[in-house]
């Protein structure tokens, strides 16, 4: 049976239509650490960390970006292990502040933790001239499950 190429295309163009109303699909070919910052956000060097079990198994990545033009850092956390369903999920910033030299160092915290599909972010707070810490937090599905967690818990990315 041959068919025309006019329902070769009305074919082809449901097929995507349905790959892009797949919620897995859609996670996996579009949320990216840039998209899920915005516009002017770049990945900065030690960017990318996984989040991981005690067991080693990885739930997802947390990123750190810069935008060089605001002075704002962001963070999101972003899941590989299940994928469109709800799970606690969070993304973590965290600066140094001082107002003077003189002052003791003092640090600015901000969070985003909640039951997401996909992931949690972003996370932003200003950061020109300033060191970060960041860490992102996936749990497992089941109510005993593992949680894993990623980042750095030392001070980086100072400038």
């Amino acid at each position: 049976m041959r068919r025309s190429a006019s329902t070769v295309v009305v074919a082809a163009a449901l097929a995507v239509g349905g790959l892009v109303a797949n919620p897995a699909y859609a996670i996996s070919a579009g949320y990216t650490p840039e998209g899920v910052c915005g516009s002017g956000f770049g990945r900065v060097s030690d960017s990318t960390r996984a989040v991981k079990t005690h067991s080693g198994r990885v739930f997802g990545y947390v990123y750190l970006l810069y935008n060089r033009k605001t002075g704002y850092n962001c963070v999101t956390t972003i899941k590989t292990a299940y994928v469109g369903t709800a799970t606690r999920t969070s993304a973590t910033l965290e600066t140094q502040t001082r107002r003077h030299r003189d002052e003791p160092v003092r640090t600015a915290r901000k969070s985003d933790s909640r039951k997401y599909k996909y992931y949690a972010g972003p996370v932003k707070l200003y950061a020109k001239g300033l060191c970060v810490k960041y860490s992102g937090t996936i749990a497992d599905t089941r109510i005993d499950g593992e949680i894993a967690s990623g980042g750095r818990s030392s001070w980086g990315n100072c400038g």
